[in-house]
């Protein structure tokens, strides 16, 4: 990665290092004349069209977040507007993997694919592009309390459980979606991808917290519709930048319904249209669905569900004590009491100890290397929890420094010998140090013996939270998994630059004037050598028309692509669309 850039913005600035390793240069001067004609159709047509279906924020809001309809955006235009409003922006290649995309949502900041999507895909694409990121989600950004939602959403969804399988899926799904951008796709490769895709969604097993999160934020923050049943509006960042689907989404055959914990049921297809959306009055109720959602999570529930949830990801986790101690690491093991509470844990391999997200001095990877374990619960015959003992309660049970010491815990755990140092914080008591120390539990099975060396006893009488990734985590040195599978960046023949020029000749008198007879020469060189192309040949066409100019010329246009639009039906509703907006232009200037 290049050096990084925070465009001197708070947000972006203050984003840590194992986020930053997705961020990629956007390189602005990679986009092509149609490149910014695409954005510009589409730009147009939602303009045309959500202003009477979009919630209402969203108009205002393009300008809030700097973007405008002639452009595709820069992103210091962007960082500088959306500053104002406490975000920020970064591009990335392609999708990342939903744990990070969260994450960056928690530090409110979006993430723009940098890529653009092709002319053949300008309805809808299932490849994240800058239309969909941009486009869909920043003007919605500036509504106060959407984007509380979309953070607090982020915060929760850094900490979901996520399986291996969520991984193989999220791979799938991404090769699929570069695929389909590509211009020459093999159809083999393709349908192969398409079916694995699919095999991996029908074998997901029981679907993971992220799994399920993933299906809210797809019905809300994605494909959301706000208002009532009867009468919805769009919010979702999916139908906003589809000039298709947001269309079609407001016909009778897509079913409607309330927005309830109930969507989790819901699993959805990136690649299809929806065939039913959700509905909620509003924004609260995006919230108060996801605090019932998180109410079952594990970092809320703690405990052996949250341990077991974690041995079963066989990702690095985080389980939190009740005196505040935080142990980072892939856990294999536990034990349970006859109670069913936690009474003892265990990792294996690098494993890091922290408070309030700081590790811990002397307690990272590289010193617990081989995994760490500790007894959890009360002694035996105490009503007290070792973690509140006063310095008088501690002597009188022998626990200090230089004393040989045996602790009996409620859950038949027993820990002997000599205390060598405790580590508190905030009057709790979160480490005490031993050596020469033996573990074992009920059955006298033996769990550390003095040949291993130094044990460091966890201490505290449950567990209160357990979630995803390390507590401290630029200090973990995480790195969240990243697909070597890069978005594919097309190299142009001849006589595609020579379409790029065409392209490029009628956005300058659009820019700058000039002759506009000239764009007569455009047009021949069009039809000599590219007849498949529309887009242009519209923009000519609008020229022509709004200048008052080459009425036969515009004539002989108009003809062309009317003709394609009834030869060609996947052209019919592109060309038809944007004909209509040459007789009922959009003002530009309420959001430029």
């Amino acid at each position: 990665m290049s050096r990084f850039n925070d465009f001197n913005n708070p947000q972006v600035a203050a984003l840590p290092a194992h986020l930053k390793q997705f961020i990629v240069p956007q390189h602005y001067e990679h986009y092509t004349p149609v490149d910014h004609a695409v954005w510009r159709y589409v730009m147009r047509q939602n303009y045309s069209y959500l202003k009477d279906v979009a919630y209402y924020p969203y108009i205002p809001g393009l300008q809030k977040a700097g973007l405008t309809i002639e452009k595709i955006p820069d992103l210091q235009d962007m960082n500088d507007a959306l500053a104002k409003i406490g975000w920020g922006a970064v591009t990335v290649d392609g999708f990342i993997p939903p744990a990070a995309f969260m994450e960056y949502q928690a530090y409110r900041v979006l993430v723009i694919a940098a890529d653009i999507r092709q002319l053949k895909h300008i309805e809808y694409t299932p490849a994240p592009d800058i239309i969909h990121e941009s486009a869909g989600h920043a003007p919605i950004i500036a509504d106060k309390d959407y984007h509380q939602y979309l953070s607090y959403f982020g915060s929760i969804g850094a900490k979901a459980m996520f399986s291996a399988q969520d991984f193989e899926l999220y791979e799938a799904i991404r090769v699929l979606s570069i695929l389909k951008e590509m211009p020459d796709a093999d159809e083999a490769e393709l349908k192969k991808a398409e079916a694995l895709v699919a095999y991996r969604q029908d074998n997901m097993g029981e679907p993971s917290e992220m799994a399920l999160l993933s299906r809210l934020h797809w019905w809300t923050v994605e494909y959301g519709l706000i208002g009532s049943l009867e009468n919805p509006k769009i919010y979702g960042a999916g139908l906003l930048s589809s000039i298709g689907e947001s269309a079609s989404c407001m016909m009778a055959e897509v079913e409607k319904l309330p927005y309830t914990i109930d969507a989790v049921k819901y699993s959805y297809d990136i690649t299809k249209t929806q065939p039913q959306l959700f509905v909620t009055p509003t924004f609260q109720n995006l919230i108060d669905v996801l605090e019932q959602f998180a109410d079952t999570m594990s970092f809320r529930r703690g405990g052996a569900y949250g341990l077991q949830k974690a041995v079963e990801s066989n990702n690095t986790c985080t389980a939190v004590y009740s005196s505040g101690l935080q142990v980072s690491g892939t856990f294999t093991e536990m034990k349970v009491d006859g109670e069913g509470d936690v009474a003892f844990l265990k990792t294996t391999g690098g494993t890091a100890l922290s408070v309030g997200n700081k590790q811990l001095k002397g307690h990272g990877k590289s010193y617990h290397k081989d995994g760490f374990s500790s007894p959890v619960g009360k002694f035996q015959g105490s009503d007290k929890a070792l973690e509140d003992f006063t310095s008088d309660e501690l002597k009188a049970a022998c626990i200090q420094p230089g004393k040989e010491t045996s602790l009996q815990f409620e859950s038949g755990v027993s820990v002997y010998g000599k205390v060598k140092t405790i580590y508190a914080h905030h009057s709790k008591i979160q480490i005490i140090t031993f050596i020469d120390c033996t573990v074992t539990d009920k059955g006298r099975e033996l769990l550390f013996q003095p040949e291993w060396g130094v044990y460091d006893m966890a201490v505290g009488e449950r567990i209160v939270s357990v979630f995803c990734g390390a507590a401290d985590k630029d200090a973990f040195l995480e790195i969240p998994y990243k697909s070597a599978t890069v978005t594919h960046h097309p190299v142009y023949d001849d006589a595609t630059l020579q379409l790029h020029n065409l392209y490029r000749q009628v956005r300058n008198r659009r820019h700058k004037g000039g002759d506009y007879g000239y764009l007569g020469n455009v047009w021949l060189m069009l039809q000599k050598y590219h007849q498949d192309d529309w887009l242009c040949a519209l923009e000519i066409l609008e020229l022509l028309d709004h200048e008052g100019l080459e009425h036969a010329l515009a004539a002989e246009i108009q003809a062309f692509l009317e003709n394609k639009a009834t030869t060609e039906p996947e052209y019919q509703k592109l060309i038809s669309d944007g004909l209509y907006l040459i007789k009922h232009p959009v003002e530009e200037k309420l959001v430029v």
